[in-house]
C-alpha cells in the first residue's frame, strides 16, 4: 500500500510538472505560429487545441468539417472594404472584422454596413499595441472597453465578444485577461503577406497561398486593407466552395 501511494505520488508531481512546463512554454511563445505539414491538413500552432480551449482561446475549428470561418483584421480603411463586402453578399457568406478605435472613428458607415449585412465586428483593440507586453487587467481593459464603446455608440448594439491580438502578439496573462472579460481569443491557422500597402502580392501568388492550404476547420486570416484581396474574393470565395468547403462564423466554434 506504501508503495502504491508513493508511486501515485510520483505519478502526480510528474503530471504537475508536465502541466508547469506546458504552461512556462506557452508564456514564452509570444508571437503566434503555424507549422504547416501535408497539404489540405491543419497546421499545428505553437499552443494547441486544448492548451488554447481552456482560455476559451480558438485558432482551428473541427478537423472533420470543411468549414472555413473567415475573418478580415482592419486597422484603417483603405478603399477596398466595399468590394470585399460585395463579393461576400454575392456568396452569402458571414465573415468577422476585427476592427481597431481608428477604423471604427473613420469608417462608421462601413462598420453599420457590416452589421447590417449579418457580419460580426470583433475586438482588434482600440490602439492596435503590443499585447504581450501589457500586464495589468486595468490596461488591458481600457483597450477593449474603447473599442466596445465605440462601437456601442455607432451602432447601438452591444459587440459580440471576440479579441484579435494585434499581430498575434499574446501572453498567457493576456488570455487570462481576455477570458475574464467574456471574450474569446481568436488566432488564426490560414494567412498570408497580405497587408504591405505598396507590396502587394498578385493574383497567383495569393492563390498559390490561399489554395492549397485551406483546411477543413480553417480560421482565416485577411487584411480588408488588401487590394489584391478585394480584386481575388469573388474568386477565391468560389474556388474553396468548388472544393466542397462551406463557411460557418465564429459563433459556431466549440459546437
Amino acid at each position: 500500500m506504501a508503495v502504491f501511494i508513493f508511486l501515485l505520488a510520483g505519478i502526480l508531481t510528474l503530471t504537475h510538472r508536465q502541466q508547469e512546463i506546458a504552461v512556462q512554454t506557452a508564456a514564452a511563445n509570444t508571437n503566434w505560429g503555424l507549422g504547416f505539414g501535408e497539404s489540405g491538413k491543419q497546421p499545428t500552432g505553437n499552443a494547441s487545441v486544448d492548451f488554447l480551449k481552456q482560455y476559451s482561446a480558438y485558432y482551428v475549428g473541427a478537423a472533420d468539417k470543411k468549414v472555413i470561418y473567415l475573418t478580415f483584421d482592419a486597422g484603417y480603411e483603405n478603399g477596398y472594404t466595399p468590394a470585399i463586402l460585395d463579393a461576400l453578399k454575392k456568396h452569402n457568406v458571414k465573415a468577422t472584422f476585427f476592427v481597431v478605435g481608428n477604423y471604427l472613428n473613420t469608417s462608421p458607415d462601413l462598420v453599420k454596413r457590416m452589421i447590417a449585412e449579418g457580419h460580426i465586428v470583433g475586438n482588434h483593440t482600440n490602439t492596435h499595441p503590443d499585447m504581450s507586453k501589457i500586464s495589468d487587467m486595468t490596461s488591458f481593459t481600457k483597450e477593449i472597453t474603447a473599442v466596445e464603446n465605440k462601437f456601442k455608440e455607432i451602432t447601438g448594439q452591444d459587440m459580440q465578444k471576440y479579441y484579435r491580438p494585434p499581430q498575434g502578439k499574446y501572453s498567457v496573462n493576456n488570455l487570462r485577461q481576455a477570458n475574464e472579460l467574456g471574450y474569446k481569443t481568436i488566432f488564426w491557422s490560414l494567412a498570408y503577406v497580405d497587408w504591405y500597402q505598396d507590396k502587394q502580392p498578385t493574383k497567383e501568388q495569393a492563390f498559390q497561398k490561399l489554395i492549397p492550404r485551406i483546411h477543413p476547420g480553417a480560421i482565416v486570416l485577411l487584411h480588408s486593407t488588401s487590394k489584391t484581396n478585394s480584386e481575388i474574393l469573388d474568386e477565391l470565395l468560389t474556388k474553396w466552395e468548388s472544393a466542397g468547403y462551406t463557411f460557418g462564423t465564429l459563433n459556431d466554434l466549440g459546437k
